[in-house]
């Protein structure tokens, strides 16, 4: 059995500012795929710079808002692949 538990950084911040919502601003993630990608399924990704890291293919990049992360997360899902963890690093 498979613990499906993602590790993922806090969820989007929103607060109130002087009487304006503002959001948290873009961020550099680290998003961990388990196996090595190669050169088509990394093409999904052309905002993400993929790095080898043992058996993962790690992806890092910054994304501007929420639903651009949830794009990159989607894909993955897509793809089939596995993703072991999503980290906000900046």
């Amino acid at each position: 059995m498979h613990n499906h538990q993602i590790p993922a950084s806090p969820s989007h911040q929103v607060r109130l500012q002087h009487g304006c919502v503002t959001t948290t601003p873009p961020g550099l993630y680290t998003i961990r795929i388990k196996g090595r990608l190669g050169a088509t399924a990394l093409s999904a990704f052309p905002t993400m710079v993929a790095e080898v890291e043992g058996s993962d293919t790690v992806l890092n990049g910054s994304l501007t808002d929420p639903s651009a992360l949830f794009g990159v997360l989607a894909q993955i899902e897509a793809l089939g692949l596995e993703l072991l963890e999503v980290r906000r690093v900046a």
